[in-house]
């Protein structure tokens, strides 16, 4: 009885060390497309068009905002790991810019090591609360009710 019940906590115990140590291992996922080099080597510069881009490596989810002069291809791979935020591990964005006629003018291929964080809009409004607790909001609206007001009177 006594080696059955040994044979039971060492198989216990085998599976939480193996459920212990999957749980441990890094997950990666990826996100979003980039044409791969060989695709990208197809396309001309200052032959090819939109429409011939779009046949040779498929239309990008995002497009410049000024007159649709670029093209964005981004992908991005993240790691998982445990309970930690997810980390940005690799980053690549090629962004086909085009000419006034519609052709191609430059291909770029950028990396996670090329990108800076860049704020486009500093527009925060700043509260006027600091240092004012919830329940003293609360209370300070005491007497500033009118209930004519509120009745639509």
């Amino acid at each position: 009885m006594a080696g059955k019940l040994g044979r039971g906590l060492r198989l216990a115990l085998s599976l939480i060390a193996i459920v212990s140590v999957a749980a441990c291992a890094s997950v990666y996922r990826n996100h979003g497309y980039v044409p791969p080099e060989d695709e990208l080597q197809k396309i001309t510069v200052g032959v090819d068009t939109r429409d011939t881009v779009a046949e040779t490596i498929g239309r990008p989810s995002t497009e410049g905002v000024l007159r649709d002069r670029a093209w964005y291809y981004v992908g991005s791979r993240f790691r998982h790991f445990g309970m930690r935020a997810p980390e940005e591990v690799d980053r690549q964005v090629v962004a086909i810019s085009f000419d006034a006629e519609g052709r191609v003018a430059n291909i770029e291929r950028f990396t996670l090591a090329d990108g800076r964080v860049i704020t486009l809009s500093r527009r925060v409004t700043e509260s006027n609360i600091k240092g004012i607790s919830f329940i003293r909001q609360l209370l300070g609206n005491i007497g500033r009710f009118d209930v004519g007001q509120a009745l639509g009177g």
